[in-house]
């Protein structure tokens, strides 16, 4: 059976200490599929958007994530987005532990570049949004 690759995804993430000062520190706003109402910024908000899985591999799978880095300010919505895109570009044969079962994250790399946007609806909301392709074993 297939896990949830958004706990792996946030399991993940929730280790990365950069990433995490930023948005949090011990209790990291990270969530799925989007941010809760009246959530303190920054935080990072993310959720699959498509991908693909493997015919010839059981459990290989490779999902887009479409993330969005939140902030007040468009600086620290970049500054948030970039920490994740340091730690996710690139990354290769990482395990995951998600409910005492181990999943291994065996590449990531970036769709689409960081965009910076402002929210049209909500003011003083930013975001730099971005997409990854993050390969999975998730058996």
């Amino acid at each position: 059976m297939i896990a949830d690759v958004n706990s792996i995804l946030r399991a993940y993430l929730v280790t990365c200490g950069a990433l995490t000062s930023l948005i949090g520190g011990a209790t990291p706003r990270i969530y799925c599929p989007r941010l809760p109402e009246g959530c303190l910024l920054p935080a990072v908000g993310f959720f699959v958007r498509g991908g693909r899985s493997s015919s010839y591999i059981a459990g290989i799978i490779s999902p887009s994530f479409q993330i969005d880095s939140w902030a007040i300010t468009p600086l620290v919505a970049r500054q948030v987005y970039r920490a994740l895109y340091d730690n996710l570009q690139g990354l290769e044969r990482t395990a995951v532990v998600v409910g005492g079962n181990t999943y291994y994250i065996l590449g990531a790399s970036e769709e689409v570049q960081g965009m910076d946007l402002q929210d049209a609806e909500i003011p003083n909301y930013y975001r730099c949004l971005t997409f990854f392709s993050v390969m999975i074993r998730a058996e």
